[in-house]
């Protein structure tokens, strides 16, 4: 075992939970390296052995084997490695949730456990904003954030859960999910899954729950991608953008309601608080996006 590795097993002592004797397994097989191919293949497979047939309980303790490995002390001297380590399994967890299995019970449980996180990118728990690689692959520093991959793959019941946390709310840019919702190829294996009309339909779902956490639609943008010579996958898209979003006020009960959003989104009370509000429960609903 490398000194750097036997410091960081000694160091976290975590081993009774996955991450912490997969740490060691890697470790005791001496195949710890700065280069991912040398260590990833080990820790793919593992991870995806659990992942694989994992029902929403068991993502649940796995997330929280997670969340225990990473609140341990560490040894800055192994830093590197801890952090190469997590970053592996961070790239394999999300790939099977949001690739592989497509489960939005699970999607629901991670945004769950880790929704106090959202408001901190930088911190290791705030899962949902790193990048995976949506195939398999050793480098996990090059891949795609969970949001952009579902608008890509027109997944719009992930969508529809991912919003309903603020997730769009939180983005810098939210015209660009917009745009590739309406622009960017589906995946090879979506097309596999899916018929054509179908995968036009989940757009337009999608583009429908995307108006519903914004104030405005940059339409002039999309316009310019055509004149672009890039066609749309919906091409009828200006119908199922309202008209309040990009010509007229916006209407008052919208504007009532990313108002009281950004609320609880400042407060990470998004979207439980929006139960504890002394409102109807179709206001409720209205709130949690549901129409």
């Amino acid at each position: 075992m490398s000194d750097d590795a036997e410091r960081c097993c000694n160091g976290l002592e975590v081993r009774q939970t996955v991450f912490g004797e997969l740490l060691e397994k890697v470790a005791v097989k001496r195949i710890l390296g700065p280069v991912y191919r040398n260590w990833e293949p080990l820790i793919y497979h593992t991870l995806s052995h659990v992942l694989r047939h994992v029902d929403a309980p068991g993502f649940d303790s796995l997330l929280s084997d997670y969340i225990a490995f990473v609140h341990w002390p560490r040894d800055k001297r192994c830093l590197s490695f801890y952090l190469e380590f997590t970053e592996i399994c961070i790239n394999t967890i999300l790939y099977w949730l949001f690739a592989r299995k497509v489960s939005p019970p699970l999607v629901q449980k991670l945004l769950e456990r880790t929704a106090s996180y959202l408001g901190d990118r930088g911190n290791q728990l705030a899962l949902i904003w790193r990048t995976f690689t949506p195939v398999y692959n050793p480098n996990p520093l090059c891949g795609v954030t969970p949001l952009h991959f579902v608008a890509q793959n027109r997944q719009s019941d992930i969508l529809k859960i991912l919003l309903q946390y603020g997730i769009l709310e939180r983005e810098e840019s939210p015209m660009s999910t917009i745009l590739i919702i309406l622009f960017y190829p589906t995946s090879i294996a979506r097309v596999h899954d899916l018929e054509s009309t179908q995968i036009i339909e989940e757009a337009k779902l999608c583009l429908s729950l995307c108006v519903r956490v914004t104030y405005r639609i940059n339409v002039s943008q999309i316009k310019a991608y055509i004149n672009f010579r890039q066609q749309p996958l919906i091409s009828n898209w200006l119908n199922y953008i309202p008209v309040t979003r990009y010509q007229e006020v916006c209407e008052l009960l919208h504007l009532c309601r990313m108002c009281i959003r950004n609320c609880l989104l400042t407060s990470s009370r998004l979207p439980g608080g929006i139960s504890l509000l002394p409102l109807p429960k179709s206001l409720q609903n209205y709130l949690n996006l549901e129409r």
